[in-house]
């Protein structure tokens, strides 16, 4: 057995095997798959938050008078 890497990208479910490979194909495989961890975004939130803000009943924001009063 070896070994051989490649990137591709994920279409409708299915991996495309580069032209080069198929070839040495012969009946099964060993899929391993690694995928890329998720970074954190430090606006993401914020980002969300602000296209999407919670309802809350009964709240009421604070003037930009009480903002700056100490």
């Amino acid at each position: 057995m070896y070994a051989v890497e490649f990137q591709t990208m994920i279409t409708d479910g299915k991996i495309e095997i580069p032209i080069e490979y198929k070839a040495k194909l012969i009946n099964s495989v060993r899929v391993i798959v690694l995928m890329e961890e998720k970074k954190h975004n430090p606006g993401g939130f914020i980002k969300q938050l602000l296209s999407n803000p919670l309802n809350l009943e009964g709240f009421t924001p604070l003037t930009r008078e009480e903002i700056y009063t100490n």
